[in-house]
């Protein structure tokens, strides 16, 4: 990529994929503030699952964005270890970005129920329930859900440390126009 900073498009799916994971995250334990069998349960599990979906489709475009755009190079001075472990950073966080809403996906079938996005459409389960193995996705789940949350955690640290130790502009490049960030297409 010839720019240094993303393109706006990266930058709405970065900040928009952030906002729905907290969301997401946010919903999940909602519900275990609420009685058990309390109507509104089934609500946010509905809402869950469209979230997910949205969220789904959002990390497919970031994806292929990402493949097609590239990314800004990481400033010079930044060590070969540094540099590794940005990568890896970023290759853990899209791994839960693509595994959390897959295993979300088939817990779904697996409880036997059907996938349905804001009762736009809706996709049946394409096999028959299973809640055992559903108890075991539900587990990886949730396991990948807190770990997001933790790579994230380390993504923003790492991002706030170059911006006010290194004085670089690894942050500046993902922020939305007129927050720091440079102007680009």
């Amino acid at each position: 990529m010839a720019s240094n900073t993303y393109t706006s498009a990266q930058k709405f799916l970065h900040w928009t994929l952030f906002a729905l994971v907290v969301f997401l995250y946010t919903l999940t334990y909602g519900e275990d503030l609420l009685p058990r069998g309390d109507p509104t349960v089934d609500v946010i599990w509905r809402l869950h699952i469209s979230f997910g979906l949205l969220l789904a489709g959002f990390v497919l475009w970031r994806v292929v964005l990402r493949g097609i755009r590239g990314t800004p190079d990481l400033p010079d001075e930044m060590s070969a270890p540094e540099r590794a472990a940005a990568r890896i950073g970023h290759l853990v966080l899209y791994a839960l970005l693509i595994a959390i809403p897959v295993l979300g996906i088939l817990l779904t079938w697996l409880r036997g129920d059907a996938l349905s996005f804001f009762g736009i459409f809706t996709v049946p389960a394409p096999f028959p329930s299973d809640r055992s193995t559903a108890r075991t996705i539900r587990e990886l789940h949730s396991l990948c859900a807190n770990g997001i949350l933790i790579a994230a955690g380390l993504h923003a640290s790492a991002a706030l440390y170059h911006h006010f130790i290194r004085r670089d502009a690894i942050l500046t490049r993902m922020l939305p126009r007129g927050w720091g960030g440079s102007r680009s297409a």
